[in-house]
């Protein structure tokens, strides 16, 4: 008798713990579904045909710039102002990774859409920025290599004290000449992976934003994304400008960085009535590819763009340029950090 007196306090709490939760039940399922709330197909499309034009001109523009300054003396290498606008660039990039490309990648591969087995049970966020941070490095190593192995067999360096057919170059200069040529090869290799990396990452929000049918949503991410793309266009402008291309191919990367958005734009607006960005498979590719994506540009801002600079001597010799040189990296991630919270990207 005294259990039956029991009965109803404990229907009481199952009741209460279910109406509790079932609004979280719901969510869940609501939000792998097409959201159609806000729809305004006509003025959506005006939006997106304007975020295509800001977004190209502040992707030429930022990319272009480090381009044009380049021969101005007053921004050379020697230059003290030259690392304080490298720190900035590789400021932007760093928290380009951590902040707008990493959260989208785990958000996209923990959503709820996705079945628990494998998606839940390992994070596979960290693990593919890891293994793609850890693939870029062999990459560059590889290929510094093979070409510090191919100038080694071409030819051999002479006598110091004895001249060249030429009766200019010495043994010391070959040397140098050799390294600078690595050096040239490196920065190369630096300046096309990072595109690379940047680059996913520019076409996959291209096609969010063309994909989508809601103004609201659009409005916001015109200033948000144009700004976004003109300060990692002046990171990857710094490094196509220290990787020293002809004239044809320094083109074809401003113009490949430039159209990448843009073009995402336009694909996504050809597919707004059937992409689905809450589908199994739409989640899992931006997941995978933005994790990717996350690990390149960490890595390349680490380790190729920091770590280089800071271990300069010109820059360890002077306290000033030193403490100029962490205002400008802060500065560089803090206007990606406003970005990731003005506009949500």
């Amino acid at each position: 008798m005294n259990n039956l007196q029991f009965h109803p306090y404990r229907i009481f709490t199952i009741s209460s713990l279910v109406i509790l939760f079932q609004p979280l039940l719901v969510s869940s399922r609501c939000i792998c579904e097409r959201q159609y709330k806000d729809e305004n197909t006509s003025q959506a499309v005006t939006y997106k045909a304007i975020a295509m034009a800001s977004i190209l001109i502040a992707s030429a523009i930022g990319v272009s710039l480090p381009l044009l300054l380049k021969n101005v003396s007053a921004l050379g290498p020697e230059r003290a102002i030259y690392f304080l606008i490298k720190a900035f660039a590789a400021g932007v990039i760093l928290a380009t990774g951590f902040l707008h490309i990493l959260p989208d990648a785990y958000d996209s591969l923990k959503s709820p859409c996705l079945s628990e087995n494998p998606w839940g049970g390992f994070p596979f966020t960290g693990f593919i920025a890891m293994m793609a941070a850890i693939l870029t490095l062999m990459m560059e190593a590889f290929a510094t290599g093979y070409h510090k192995r191919s100038e080694l067999r071409k030819a051999q360096p002479v006598n110091g004290d004895e001249e060249s057919d030429g009766g200019h170059l010495h043994g010391s200069a070959f040397v140098l000449e050799r390294s600078n040529s690595s050096d040239l090869i490196r920065q190369r290799v630096i300046s096309q992976v990072l595109e690379l990396g940047i680059v996913v990452h520019s076409v996959i929000i291209g096609i969010s934003l063309g994909a989508s049918e809601s103004p609201n949503t659009i409005k916001p991410l015109i200033a948000a994304l144009s700004f976004h793309q003109f300060f990692e266009g002046m990171g990857l402008g710094g490094c196509i400008s220290q990787a020293k291309y002809k004239l044809k191919a320094t083109v074809i990367m401003v113009m490949f960085f430039s159209l990448t958005t843009p073009t995402g734009i336009a694909v996504g607006l050809g597919i707004s009535k059937i992409y689905d960005e809450n589908s199994p498979t739409a989640l899992v590719v931006q997941g995978v590819l933005n994790s990717a994506s996350a690990g390149i540009l960490i890595y390349m801002a680490l380790v190729d763009l920091l770590a280089t600079d800071f271990m300069n001597p010109k820059l360890q010799s002077n306290v000033r340029l030193q403490l100029g040189a962490y205002a400008t990296l802060l500065l560089g991630a803090a206007s990606m950090s406003v970005l990731a919270k003005w506009g949500g990207i």
